[in-house]
């Protein structure tokens, strides 16, 4: 946190001297000597040293070791614990908005995949049976509803952590004139955080952000485990690029989908870090404690980890290889056309769970008989209702099945493209071309 640490003290010294807490002079020496140590830190020839213990203690000490008596000063109405609550919101702030912007960038690839596949029909699955039929493209869309929901908590919990706590000091404030709302304002905050002791104890925006970051993970591991199924020879549905697969040690024909298991595995790890915080925060009074260092190695593991996940998921979707062909013939398998059956009936006035019966007694007909529903006779039907006529075998072409259904958010063409377009409005918002990123993604391969 070195970068946040120096922005904060340069805030600290300039509302210091604005104050006529300390002198111009002294500023502009502060100012100075901590623009140098940045430079020797970004070149690496910074010497840290662990005598003074932390980021905060390295760089006043060798503040003081170039300017003197005027980094002597700059400590002066502030606390290490202010400082440090200071430095953490500013990194986690900035790193929010980096998973914001990654999550973004999936989005863009998934709904460019999404655009391509309109018309690629496959099973849709509950308790990983075969369903009903549905466009690929919503399944994908699907995922993007996952993704933007986590943007969602990224950004609410920067609007709940965009307050300043530096002049809290250690927890009761301080004697000097100092201007909070300056040093919040020179720092991009919202606002001064209200409660000095609640601003050197709260970590709740770790909290949240490590709760935003672990349901991410966990949405990233359902994503990869449908790609792990999709990739095997029993569903056979995709193909991942060579390079996020890899082949056994001793069994030649295989292409393990690797990537997708190890972003199945990190979700744990980000699960883990999530639980770490929580556990080390449940029994601390207020205020400060040094317990609270430990809130360091959890919140940058799980951002590490998630932002890694989401650059490797976003080269696997643009580099997936479609097997429509197989998708297509899944839909001939299992029966997923009952449910569109019980319909055509229950608009003919029988009673939905009475059609429900109907059918289940077709089914159970059909597989006795080594049949599918579409090879069953009108007549073999009309023993079951004698409502059934000829229009039944349309209603049971996957296309039709998929266009009847016209409601908000269903599979028809028309709603999976109002989702689309949605969609891309939304990224164009946000400056971003999906096609565009799908074939910087491409590019790499």
């Amino acid at each position: 946190m070195w970068r946040e640490d120096i922005r904060a003290s340069v805030a600290h010294s300039r509302m210091l001297g604005a104050q006529g807490i300390i002198d111009a002079k002294d500023v502009a020496a502060i100012e100075a000597g901590l623009e140098e140590i940045a430079k020797e830190i970004e070149e690496n020839q910074f010497e840290w040293k662990t005598e003074y213990e932390d980021v905060h203690m390295n760089i006043e000490a060798r503040l003081i070791e170039k300017v003197g008596e005027a980094g002597k000063r700059l400590h002066t109405a502030r606390s290490r614990n202010d400082q440090v609550a200071t430095d953490i919101r500013l990194w986690t702030r900035q790193a929010l908005g980096r998973v914001i912007e990654q999550s973004d960038r999936l989005i863009a690839v998934i709904c460019a995949r999404a655009a391509e596949e309109v018309d690629t029909l496959m099973p849709g699955y509950t308790h990983l049976q075969r369903a009903q039929p549905i466009r690929l493209a919503l399944h994908l869309l699907a995922w993007c509803e996952m993704l933007e929901r986590d943007r969602g908590r990224y950004h609410d919990t920067i609007v709940r952590l965009n307050e300043c706590p530096l002049g809290a000091a250690a927890l009761a404030g301080t004697s000097f004139p100092i201007d909070r709302e300056a040093t919040a304002r020179e720092l991009g905050f919202r606002q001064p955080t209200r409660n000095s002791i609640d601003a050197v104890s709260d970590r709740d925006f770790l909290l949240e952000s490590l709760a935003a970051l672990a349901i991410q993970a966990v949405h990233l591991s359902r994503m990869a485990e449908e790609l792990v199924l999709w990739s095997t020879q029993e569903f056979g549905f995709v193909e991942m690029a060579d390079r996020f697969a890899t082949g056994s040690s001793i069994m030649p024909q295989k292409k393990n989908p690797d990537m997708a298991e190890l972003i199945r595995g990190k979700a744990g790890r980000v699960i883990g870090d999530l639980v770490n915080l929580l556990v080390v925060m449940k029994g601390l009074p207020l205020a400060y404690n040094r317990d609270m260092q430990e809130d360091k190695f959890p919140i940058f593991d799980a951002f590490d980890t998630v932002e890694q996940s989401l650059a490797i998921m976003r080269g696997m979707v643009a580099t997936l290889v479609f097997r429509r062909e197989r998708m297509r013939k899944a839909l001939d398998e299992g029966f997923i056309e009952a449910t569109e059956i019980a319909d055509w009936l229950t608009r003919r006035g029988v009673p939905f769970r009475e059609s429900h019966q109907i059918v289940g007694k077709i089914v159970r007909f059909a597989m006795a008989q080594g049949k599918k529903l579409s090879d069953l006779s009108l007549d073999e039907f009309k023993e079951f209702s004698p409502l059934f006529d000829a229009s039944i075998y349309e209603i049971m072409l996957p296309e039709r099945v998929v266009e009847l259904k016209q409601s908000l958010g269903g599979t028809a063409k028309e709603q999976v493209l109002a989702l689309l377009s949605d969609f891309h409005s939304r990224l164009l918002d946000r400056g971003i071309q999906p096609e565009e990123v799908w074939r910087a993604e491409r590019k790499q391969e």
